[in-house]
């Protein structure tokens, strides 16, 4: 049986939350034998440079991506993330909007530091960003520092008692709308992929209407292919992606030790995503860009 080309379009560096450098992520594609890779950080285009010389250093394809916060306008859902792959991480509108998240995103970790030193847990930004080492702070940094300072004693009590909704130090995140993350990629000459839809805690028919409302609002695909899916869900995405018209597309979230459970490109041994499913997003691409240039 003939070997099939296989890829990962959705992972993470220690420019978001991940672990790995950008170069590094595509030394490990290269050894574990995949085709192409895309880097999709949180909310930063800071390691694409990077990761796009490492790729042609490696020999291996390198896409630039994101992946964007949205709010969730239904369900009383918090948060949907959707991604952007092939993206030109040149493009004005990316500098345009990473700065306006990068001050939303200091004045919420500010305030969580006030509010976590109010309870009895004194920390500082400068901890918080030398733990996080990019430009990206998660609350996984914040329970890193934490842990550090012996306030607790594994990092999941810092989510069970202090980082969660509702809790003492949560602060949300102020976010784009689902059609601005959209547009944003679009005039980025991406394409838009609604990421790890079953994460969201959503029924069927709830499932079916987000992806439905979400493609009238110009999203392109939907990931199918992921590593906690099991194979009713992976089906499931699949039939959602050819009644509304989306590109399948998928990955292993790899972030490295953060998630030491998920490998790159084969998830937890269940992903084996085929080269033609980037292949097929090309066209789109292309038709976006020239759009753009229209």
């Amino acid at each position: 049986m003939e070997k099939i080309n296989v890829i990962d379009l959705h992972t993470h560096s220690y420019c978001s939350d991940g672990t790995f450098s950008p170069e590094d992520l595509i030394i490990l594609a290269k050894k574990q034998g995949l085709s192409a890779i895309a880097l999709t950080d949180h909310d930063t285009i800071e390691g694409l440079e990077a990761f796009l010389l490492a790729g042609k250093k490696h020999g291996i394809e390198a896409i630039p991506g994101i992946e964007l916060g949205a709010e969730c306008p239904f369900f009383h859902q918090p948060e949907l993330h959707i991604v952007g792959l092939g993206i030109d991480p040149k493009a004005p509108i990316l500098a345009e909007q990473m700065e306006i998240m990068g001050q939303n995103r200091m004045n919420r970790n500010i305030q969580m530091i006030a509010q976590l030193t109010q309870i009895g847990l004194p920390i500082t930004i400068e901890e918080v960003m030398e733990n996080a080492g990019g430009e990206i702070i998660t609350r996984a940094h914040f329970a890193n520092v934490l842990l550090k300072k012996g306030y607790i004693y594994t990092r999941e009590e810092a989510f069970t008692k202090y980082l969660s909704p509702g809790l003492p130090g949560y602060v949300p995140k102020a976010l784009l709308t689902p059609t601005q993350c959209i547009q944003t990629i679009h005039l980025a000459g991406g394409i838009s992929i609604l990421a790890h839809p079953t994460l969201y805690n959503l029924a069927h028919d709830q499932l079916d209407f987000l992806c439905k409302e979400l493609a009238l609002m110009g999203l392109d695909g939907i990931e199918c292919f992921y590593s906690t899916y099991t194979r009713s869900q992976r089906k499931n995405m699949m039939k959602f992606a050819k009644k509304y018209g989306l590109f399948p597309s998928g990955g292993s979230d790899f972030h490295g030790a953060n998630k030491p459970l998920i490998r790159l490109g084969t998830g937890r041994g269940n992903l084996a995503i085929p080269f033609t499913v980037w292949q097929d997003m090309q066209e789109a691409i292309k038709e976006i860009r020239n759009s753009n240039h229209a």
